[in-house]
């Protein structure tokens, strides 16, 4: 059997009242998890105070501690 090189991806286990910094994309920003099903994660945007019910789509890359949040630098 050859070997090769594989990307692993693992459904990240949101938390409720988790602070999460998404960094690129259509949802990129800063979100509150304000609610959690099976398929869904609710998010709240902690600047316009927004929710937002999506099927569940991210997966961890980092983790930072003492980082600022919620960014108001656009960053």
């Amino acid at each position: 059997m050859a070997l090769h090189t594989v990307t692993l991806f693992t459904p990240y286990p949101f938390a409720t009242g988790e602070k999460l910094t998404i960094t690129s994309g259509p949802r990129a920003g800063d979100w509150e998890v304000v609610g959690l099903t099976d398929r869904t994660v609710h998010l709240r945007c902690p600047v316009s105070g927004r929710e937002f019910a999506w099927d569940r789509f991210c997966y961890q890359v980092e983790k930072k501690a003492s980082e600022p949040w919620p960014r108001h630098d656009g960053a």
